[in-house]
């Protein structure tokens, strides 16, 4: 009897020893050739340099819940508060520390009388022009905006040669004042199949200062998230129906070399829903990329560095704050964590 308790203890211990491990797992990180517990969120690290940028006290916090689907944030400076994107919901929500997050705007994508019959009918990507406008992606309307002081609605753009553009997803302005752009079909009802998409095409486009709409590639099945290197003389953008991050070299002319593989993510995503979406650089050239399962943070020479095991597929991030502080849009959350880099690629407003 009493060899029996003895065993029971020594198990009952190793158990909880077992369990203290599993949680300071995923608070701490997870260092390499150990897993990620899949439902709390945990910083993965895969290289050494990855202690550079995400410092080892750094913590996923979660800010904001309870949305279809998150996208698209961008953080007002002007205004020290963060607006992202409910898609289905057709809304723009904001968020301000201490206080309730609160609807920004509705509708946010789609501005018809008719019912719309698709997944995704409001704004996705989100950004600011140099004069502190609110730009942004409208899927339903097949258009990008821009929010006037005076609370009107202007369309920048909505069709390429005569033809209506697909969905516009995300964008970023080139400090020139340039606006590119990505065009995926995902706001349209049977997105690549609809009846209703007039290009054969999904493009990545130029939108310059004066008006003059340029498609710059045709050649990625599903652009999506993009952004420039922080010399701007390189153009990265996902491609979220095959998992893989292209990078193009820009042109004096604002154009692009043919595209190059930058990071295939078919194997660091085996097994995790979602797929590559938006991203971010910052200072030293890291990408931040949302993924499926969470967010990859890749080196300028395309080592995956680490990631945020999220457990859920990741929408899109974006700089705030001092532009330490990075926010993720995953599913329905929206998380914040600080890191010890700085971000590139916002305009000054």
């Amino acid at each position: 009897m009493k060899i029996i308790n003895a065993r029971s203890l020594k198990l009952a211990l190793r158990l909880t020893a077992l369990f203290v491990l599993l949680a300071s797992v995923a608070i701490a990180g997870v260092r390499p050739g150990q897993t990620s517990v899949s439902s709390v969120p945990a910083i993965v690290r895969l290289d050494p340099r990855l202690d550079q940028v995400v410092p080892a006290d750094a913590a996923l916090e979660k800010i904001a819940d309870g949305y279809v689907w998150a996208e698209g944030p961008v953080w007002s400076r002007a205004g020290n508060y963060l607006l992202f994107s409910d898609v289905p919901n057709n809304r723009i929500i904001k968020w301000k520390a201490g206080e309730p997050a609160q609807t920004f705007l509705e509708p946010s994508g789609y501005s018809g009388k008719e019912k719309f019959t698709g997944r995704e009918p409001g704004s996705n990507g989100l950004t600011f022009d140099r004069e502190g406008r609110l730009v942004f992606c409208q899927h339903g309307d097949r258009r990008i905006s821009r929010l006037e002081k005076d609370g009107k609605w202007t369309t920048l753009v909505d069709n390429y040669q005569g033809k209506r553009l697909n969905s516009p997803n995300d964008l970023v302005f080139k400090s020139n004042g340039d606006l590119y752009f990505t065009d995926p079909p995902y706001g349209l009802p049977q997105t690549f199949n609809d009846p209703k998409k007039e290009l054969p095409f999904q493009g990545v486009y130029r939108l310059s200062r004066d008006g003059k709409l340029t498609l710059l590639t045709s050649e990625i099945k599903a652009p999506n998230g993009i952004a420039f290197s922080p010399d701007e003389k390189k153009l990265y953008v996902a491609d979220s129906a095959s998992a893989t991050w292209f990078v193009f070299d820009v042109k004096k002319d604002g154009t692009l070399s043919p595209k190059r593989v930058f990071f295939d993510g078919n194997e660091a995503s085996k097994g995790l829903r979602g797929g590559a979406d938006g991203l971010k650089v910052d200072v030293h050239g890291n990408l931040f990329a949302t993924a499926p399962g969470g967010l990859f943070i890749l080196a300028p020479d395309g080592t995956l560095l680490g990631r945020f095991d999220l457990g859920t597929p990741t929408g899109n991030c974006a700089w705030g704050e001092d532009s330490s502080t990075l926010f993720i849009t995953s599913n329905t959350v929206v998380y914040r964590i600080r890191l010890q880099t700085k971000g590139v690629g916002t305009m000054v407003h």
